[in-house]
């Protein structure tokens, strides 16, 4: 269960699994969007007017994929150092 106060550990990604995204595991690329789903979708959301000018919150599929293929190409450029 993920706890309500954002700023708590538990709503952070494990860094075994940055680590290992950051490395090309498409496991752990998955696990990362997932984590990220609900950010994503949020930011994608447009709002479209019907024929009656009502207005309609709708996610933008396109825009969400692009934000997606994004947080990706991030994901595998990104290094991560091991501090000993």
């Amino acid at each position: 269960m993920m706890a309500s106060n954002p700023n708590k550990s538990a709503s952070l990604l494990p860094y075994s699994t940055i680590e290992a995204a950051a490395s090309g595991n498409v496991d752990a690329i998955n696990a990362v969007l997932k984590h990220y789903e609900r950010y994503i979708a949020t930011l994608a959301t447009r709002t479209l007017y019907d024929e009656n000018g009502v207005p309609h919150l709708c996610v933008d599929e396109g825009m969400r994929r692009r934000l997606e293929t994004k947080i990706i190409t991030k994901i595998l450029d990104f290094k991560v150092n091991r501090i000993a």
